[in-house]
């Protein structure tokens, strides 16, 4: 894989190195991802300023996806250029893809773009994730 990774990035007119090959291949199996979480998973032993700084090469690239869902740390993706938003848990905060049923991105249409032209849309649904879902306990009944 860091063969192809590699390739990608000088595509990209990046160089290889160590840390943005471990980013992009934690980013692989831990979609989703917090810096943090990167820092930790990554096999590079990066210092978190590093996996910040790798984040924004590859956001810049357009290489990754960054997304910051209201009151969470930004997220990092490695699917990208496709048409597709996420669901978050508001008790837990997993996150999940959810594909838009509708041709390009965006799929959306603004009824007013003031001669912006648009490149994409973003949206974040909210709600329960199913193992919160079963966490759901009714009111404990109160003695009278």
């Amino acid at each position: 894989m860091d063969a192809e990774l590699g390739t990608a990035l000088r595509a990209a007119g990046l160089r290889v190195t160590p840390g943005r090959l471990a980013v992009l291949e934690a980013l692989e199996t831990h979609p989703h991802s917090t810096a943090e979480t990167l820092r930790v998973v990554s096999a590079a032993g990066l210092s978190i300023q590093s996996v910040h700084n790798v984040l924004a090469d590859l956001t810049a690239a357009r290489m990754i996806r960054r997304t910051e869902p209201a009151g969470s740390a930004a997220l990092y993706e490695r699917r990208i250029g496709d048409n597709h938003y996420h669901v978050v848990c508001s008790v837990c905060g997993a996150v999940a893809d959810v594909d838009c049923i509708h041709g390009e991105a965006p799929c959306l249409t603004a009824s007013n773009t003031n001669g912006f032209t648009i490149e994409a849309a973003e949206i974040t649904f909210w709600g329960r994730c199913p193992l919160c879902q079963h966490k759901i306990t009714t009111p404990k009944e109160t003695a009278s």
